[in-house]
């Protein structure tokens, strides 16, 4: 598959992470020459944080992790690519459960410390076989890069997906870095399809949910590619304390607020890397909600130009349709007022208060239109409320890798 346009020029430089073990390995749960089981392994004491989908028809990892986030432990996590073993029944259930009773007897723990995720084709059980065969080989694997282990989570992604951050906590510099999957089947109404941060950080289970939970919504749950939520949608954050800082706990705490703001930037930077390989995406789009009654009613007026397919389509033909947002700010359910309204392209007024702008300059909006990076903003006059959300155009590439997608 052809690299997205969007993609970063090279794989970032990521620095290791004390207490995590990358492993990757073949389980052929598809026909194709590449790994496609992530074996992570923590030292112990690693408390664990995650988000998971508000689908009401999850996979069972999503369950299962679910289940064992509130006890705050983690020993290991297994990610599978090819096979979301969503809508699986109970043999589902059972492949999840044999996954974690395998893990747990290789690394001497619980099987409530073993996080599992699985993304890809929807209806078809996870093979408990492929996978025991693939666990084998991840078990007896070399530990490999966070490269490596970024590529192997990936499905129809086209490049592989990774951030990093840092922060000061007394005396001690933390790093934190995060491996992401998802390209399309983007709405995620939480996190996106699959992703992981890992940090050498000592950080309390609690504090640690608190954070990720902030700093998801204003990233993850602000960007969309197709408006579908996925069954799987899973981010995990994992503190191995191996950097020796006092632990936080709360942000009374001395650097818990430097903390908080990597863990967020982390976030956004894994965030905007998924919309940048969203399935045929040429643009990447930010569209800006200012003046509305209330953040919410601002975020729900974004995401509705976000996910409008006339919006999407008229972005990827290069063509400044106004009319298509003032249609989606109308759509949304939220409050709005005609003679109120005001949109910009590229930071070029073309409508004010209900009528479009007499004789504005339609060259540097077109000039605009032809780049990679779309700014769109949007001001209702009526109150404080403010919002930004991310997406993509929509082109026939999308049609193309959707249309062909289980076959």
């Amino acid at each position: 598959m052809e690299k997205s346009p969007l993609a970063p020029a090279s794989f970032p430089d990521l620095p290791s992470i004390a207490g995590v073990t990358l492993r990757v390995a073949r389980a052929r749960y598809k026909t194709w020459d590449r790994c496609d089981l992530t074996y992570v392994e923590f030292d112990e004491g690693t408390t664990v944080a995650g988000v998971t989908t508000r689908s009401k028809c999850p996979s069972p990892e999503v369950e299962w992790c679910r289940d064992a986030l509130p006890l705050g432990r983690a020993r290991a996590l297994v990610v599978n690519a090819g096979n979301s073993n969503a809508f699986t029944g109970n043999r589902g259930r059972a492949a999840v459960e044999a996954i974690a009773a395998r893990v747990a007897g290789h690394v001497g723990c619980k099987p409530s410390d073993i996080f599992i995720s699985s993304t890809g084709v929807i209806g078809v059980p996870l093979p408990i076989d492929k996978a025991e065969e693939g666990l084998s080989a991840a078990f007896a694997a070399h530990p490999c890069g966070w490269e490596e282990a970024a590529a192997t989570i990936m499905t129809t992604d086209t490049f592989p997906k990774a951030a990093t951050a840092k922060a000061v906590i007394g005396d001690r510099t933390v790093n934190l870095v995060g491996i992401i999957k998802g390209s399309g089947m983007i709405a995620p109404d939480m996190a996106t399809m699959l992703g992981y941060i890992f940090t050498d950080a000592a950080v309390d289970a609690g504090f640690l949910q608190q954070m990720l939970s902030s700093a998801n919504r204003s990233s993850f749950s602000c960007i969309t590619v197709d408006s579908d939520t996925s069954t799987s949608d899973t981010v995990l954050a994992f503190a191995t304390g191996q950097a020796g800082n006092a632990p936080l706990t709360s942000f009374e705490d001395a650097g818990a607020d430097a903390f908080n703001a990597a863990l967020s930037d982390i976030c956004r930077q894994l965030a905007h890397l998924v919309v940048r390989d969203g399935e045929g995406a040429s643009k990447f789009i930010e569209i800006g909600v200012n003046g509305a009654q209330s953040n919410e009613s601002a975020h729900k007026i974004a995401l509705s130009i976000a996910n409008s397919p006339l919006v999407k389509t008229a972005i990827a033909g290069e063509d400044a349709n106004w009319g298509r947002i003032v249609m989606a700010v109308g759509k949304a359910g939220e409050p709005a007022e005609r003679d109120k309204l005001s949109i910009r392209f590229g930071g070029v007024q073309v409508a004010r208060d209900g009528l479009a702008v007499e004789g504005y300059d339609e060259a540097p909006v077109a000039a605009h239109l032809k780049g990679q990076e779309i700014g769109i903003e949007v001001d209702l006059g009526l109150g404080e409320g403010r919002a930004t959300v991310w997406t993509c155009d929509f082109t026939h590439g999308y049609i193309s890798i959707n249309a062909d997608y289980r076959s």
